[in-house]
């Protein structure tokens, strides 16, 4: 093994001042192997491995070892390569080999050409002797020279005809040394030439297409104003319409990403070909913007979004308040003392649920409106078995009190009736080999324990005027959100060295005044209020103040069990 300083190559690279992994910061080990045959599987050994490391277009070192394969070595090879078997006769095992390698690259990211052959045989290896595989990223030069390299440069994209292409100082030899060398020269030879397309960083150098057209990835520069923090970006047309609205930890690198082959939605880059500007909206933390996304989003209605556009459509299953109260199907929310089950993204999940309800609770199903005492003909539900029929007098009314009280528990706090009911269908379904209407009732149950857990954990957040927490986030500061009736007041995170009592209270003083909605609806969206649970819900959550009572009962539907 040899560590020797050659000489410097890419200087273009250095001037490159981009987000991400700047290439000229990332250090590369170009490695190359000598084997005794072309496939791991029948049995073929390495007899040597060679290595280049690099970074900036400085080589940090280099590293050389014959390796005894502890086989004898094909002739053809030995032709091939110059590698005899005598020449291994003395040389270390792979079981010493492999070790002092994957020392030597430690940190980088490995660089091969045709990488899938050299770094499958070292896993191979690595797992034979048990040794835990570093997890390197792998560039591999054969792709990247496939994308750049046309066939009226080059014949094919071997490494001896790259290497003409890009006057490299070594000639590929079938050594593996020589060979590493030879890959660094066409390592930065590709680069040089995407770097004038705009590839700068490790992230944009493995995701580099040829596929991505000049003018996508020309506008790249709509990134450059970005910070490298958490927020918002809106891609803008030219008449500053919002076209699209996302969310990122770095903003800057996320924008960067649509330039470049990372992102493979035809949708969006459809997008990207009309947007002529980008505007970011740092955020204090993660779930800041996560929130300020979606308010965004209700508010321009991007055309290329998907989801989030329309919260204000959905459905609300009612039980009503009158003499013989039933189950019906609302767009709104009204304060009229009525019970409310939701809110449901789409009237199709309302329906299953409601199906599901009406298996379980006889209440009728009419939605004529009549007094204590109806006397009208009986309806066919009623012959059925499936009404108790208040319309012609076959219930009374504290019976039928009774059913209704056992609906709203349903509702609002114990699911089982529903559950152990519709399970009991299923069981039987199935008995009979009636799979499919077996399924139409698991459907109908899974939508109403869904919406009676989402119905119960809002309901809960949405009561307490305001809830106060904080967190230790992954880079070890302390994030701190203001929660008042369900939406997010304020967000912010304690700088260090600060009197984390006094910065929380400046926050809480400095938080949006939020006037409490009619209940089961948070001040906010139900989306809103849902990513605001799962942030209060995560590990290491401490709560500072929780006004009012949060909590959910205990035979809530968030552990009820679909299915037998």
């Amino acid at each position: 093994m040899t560590t020797a300083p050659v000489r410097s190559r890419w200087e273009e690279q250095r001037s490159f001042d981009e987000i991400g992994r700047p290439l000229r910061d990332v250090t590369f080990c170009v490695v190359d192997l000598e084997t005794t045959g072309g496939s791991v599987g029948d049995g073929d050994r390495i007899t040597e491995i060679g290595a280049v490391k690099v970074r900036g277009g400085e080589v940090l070192g280099e590293f050389q070892t014959l390796v005894n394969p502890h086989t004898s070595i094909p002739a053809f090879i030995a032709v091939l390569t110059g590698i005899t078997n005598g020449m291994v006769a003395e040389a270390p095992p792979i079981t010493s080999a492999l070790p002092a390698f994957l020392e030597f690259a430690r940190g980088s990211v490995l660089v091969a050409h045709n990488a899938g052959f050299d770094v499958g045989f070292l896993r191979h290896f690595a797992r034979e002797q048990e040794i835990p595989w570093p997890d390197f990223e792998v560039v591999d030069t054969v792709k990247l020279a496939r994308r750049v390299v046309t066939r009226d440069e080059a014949p094919n994209h071997k490494l001896s005809s790259l290497a003409r292409v890009f006057r490299s100082g070594t000639t590929p030899n079938h050594r593996a040394l020589a060979d590493a060398r030879a890959t660094v020269d066409v390592l930065h030879g590709c680069m040089e030439r995407i770097g004038s397309l705009g590839v700068h960083t490790l992230e944009e150098l493995q995701t580099y297409s040829s596929k991505v057209a000049a003018a996508q990835r020309r506008k790249r520069h709509l990134a450059d104003r970005l910070p490298h923090a958490p927020g918002v970006y809106l891609f803008c047309d030219d008449q500053s319409r919002v076209l699209y609205v996302g969310t990122s930890k770095d903003l800057r690198r996320r924008v960067r990403s649509y330039f470049t082959a990372s992102e493979t939605r035809s949708r969006i880059g459809e997008m990207v070909t009309i947007a002529t500007s980008v505007t970011g909206i740092e955020c204090a933390t993660p779930l800041e913007a996560e929130v300020r996304e979606l308010r965004l989003i209700a508010e321009h209605k991007p055309s290329y979004n998907r989801r989030s556009r329309y919260p204000e459509k959905v459905t609300f299953i009612k039980l009503t308040r009158e003499p013989w109260p039933r189950l019906s199907l609302v767009k709104r929310v009204l304060d009229d003392d009525a019970d409310y089950l939701g809110p449901f993204s789409s009237r199709a999940a309302a329906e299953s649920c409601l199906a599901a309800l009406h298996e379980t609770f006889p209440v009728r199903q009419c939605s004529d409106r009549f007094g204590r005492h109806p006397s009208r003909s009986a309806c066919v539900l009623a012959e059925l078995g499936r009404c108790l029929s208040p319309c012609d007098g076959s219930v009374d009314e504290n019976t039928y009190a009774a059913v209704v009280r056992q609906l709203r528990d349903a509702l609002l706090g114990d699911p089982d009736d529903v559950v152990e009911l519709v399970n009991d269908k299923m069981t039987a379904l199935a008995e009979q080999e009636r799979f499919e209407e077996a399924g139409v009732q698991r459907d109908r149950l899974a939508a109403f324990v869904r919406a009676a857990a989402r119905t119960q954990r809002l309901t809960s957040l949405t009561r307490c005027p305001e809830v106060v927490a904080t967190r230790r986030e992954d880079d070890g500061r302390w994030s701190v959100h203001v929660v008042r009736h369900g939406r997010l007041a304020a967000a912010g995170v304690i700088p260090s060295g600060a009197d984390a009592v006094a910065y929380v209270g400046q926050l809480r003083a400095s938080a949006e005044t939020v006037v409490p909605s009619i209940s089961p609806l948070p001040a906010a969206t139900a989306e809103e209020s849902e990513k605001i649970l799962r942030w209060l819900e995560l590990p290491g959550i401490r709560l500072v103040e929780v006004e009012g009572e949060w909590t959910c009962p205990v035979r809530g539907a968030g552990g009820s069990k679909v299915g037998p």
